[in-house]
């Protein structure tokens, strides 16, 4: 059994932009759905939606015949729990409230095996080795590891240079909503400030000649970070979407208004 390629991380080397959607459902059957839809990537969130080992396994598995990448959010950068999620088959982490280099480093070494990292050996329990099916697994699994990064406060912003610059970083990804509540406009990542910071931070990660990663569900916001050179982003949610299209139907047949669209610069 070949190792499996990971062609969301071959995608960015080769510098296309990708277009991704966020699933907070946490269920494996609206996952696959969104599989057929047509998008380069899925983000399965840990951090914010209720997803444990054995869902988003499920989702794994859900999404296995379709083209789509799986890229996942762990609640924390925490060693031991990255060792899990790899072992579960997962090729692509994005990590948030990474702040400094440090923390950048030590999920670099948790992301590989030794010497290069700390990831613990235990490949013949785990569905990333097919059980020990891929002969190889220890030696070319390392290869196909994608480590992106999730900068959301000033402090990420300050130091986003440093973090980029480190090697084994593939991507670093500017988190818009906990970015506009860390530089005092929360729940208003569409305000002049935070776009602000957001641009200038785009152009000082690509200076790195790293990937840059965004999600916005604001149509004209996610275009102008595509205009912006991003290589990859998300452009909605399936819980948002799901909930828009059931208020909007509701409103149709009830003696109620539809609720208002969220505000400009919504970033779910």
């Amino acid at each position: 059994m070949q190792m499996p390629i990971n062609n969301f991380r071959q995608g960015l080397t080769s510098n296309r932009q990708l277009i991704g959607l966020w699933l907070g459902l946490a269920n494996s059957y609206s996952a696959e759905l969104a599989a057929n839809a047509g998008f380069d990537w899925l983000l399965i969130d840990g951090e914010h939606a209720p997803n444990d080992l054995n869902g988003i396994l499920a989702q794994l598995q859900a999404l296995a015949p379709y083209p789509v990448q799986p890229v996942v959010r762990p609640p924390v950068g925490d060693t031991a729990l990255i060792k899990q999620y790899l072992d579960l088959g997962i090729q692509t982490l994005l990590v948030p409230m990474v702040d400094n280099a440090e923390q950048a480093r030590q999920l670099v070494r948790a992301m590989r095996y030794p010497p290069l990292g700390i990831r613990g050996v235990g490949s013949a329990l785990a569905r990333a080795s097919r059980w020990n099916n891929i002969a190889d697994y220890l030696d070319k699994a390392d290869e196909e590891m994608c480590l992106l990064v999730q900068i959301e406060s000033q402090e990420g912003l300050a130091n986003i240079e440093s973090i980029a610059a480190v090697e084994g970083v593939d991507g670093v990804f500017i988190g818009p909503a906990d970015l506009s509540a860390s530089l005092g406009h929360r729940g208003n990542p569409g305000h002049h400030d935070v776009q602000a910071a957001i641009e200038d931070g785009i152009a000082r990660i690509q200076k790195s000649r790293k990937a840059v990663g965004i999600l916005s569900a604001d149509e004209k916001l996610a275009r102008r970070y595509l205009e912006l050179g991003c290589n990859f982003v998300a452009v909605g949610v399936d819980t948002s979407l799901l909930m828009r299209s059931l208020v909007q139907l509701a409103s149709k047949f009830k003696n109620f208004p539809e609720e208002p669209a969220p505000t400009s610069g919504s970033v779910y």
